[in-house]
């Protein structure tokens, strides 16, 4: 098995660094179960990848604090950034094309521009 189980107590530490995809999901999640095995393939075809799973039903304060209000809900992050989050169990295709996004953005630029919106918030 290639995925984490993210916490409350892992969270910040998993997503702050290198490409990061979390799956919200729960048990009782039809979607869910049907993206699990995408999930995992591209798990064990992207190695470098940390690919992370958040139980809503375990980590409820975690899921709220993202907004999530339907799963599975895929996040994406490179380099502590939240860059992508989509509702809905998507294909493998899908997946794959969002790691070649992923690792094919300039992060010099997209920091730049995240740390502006993150002292304009501050400054609010």
């Amino acid at each position: 098995m290639a995925t984490t189980a993210i916490t409350s107590q892992n969270h910040d530490a998993t997503v702050s660094d290198g490409i990061v995809l979390l799956d919200f999901w729960a048990d009782w999640c039809g979607p869910c179960h049907m993206f699990a095995p995408v999930f995992e393939k591209a798990s064990e075809t992207h190695t470098d990848i940390t690919f992370g799973k958040v139980d809503t039903e375990a980590e409820q304060e975690l899921a709220g604090s993202y907004g999530i209000r339907s799963i599975p809900t895929l996040v994406a992050y490179r380099d502590g950034i939240p860059l992508f989050s989509q509702a809905g169990a998507l294909p493998a295709e899908a997946v794959e094309d969002l790691i070649t996004q992923l690792r094919a953005l300039d992060m010099t630029e997209i920091r730049a521009e995240y740390e502006k919106q993150l002292a304009e918030r501050a400054a609010q």
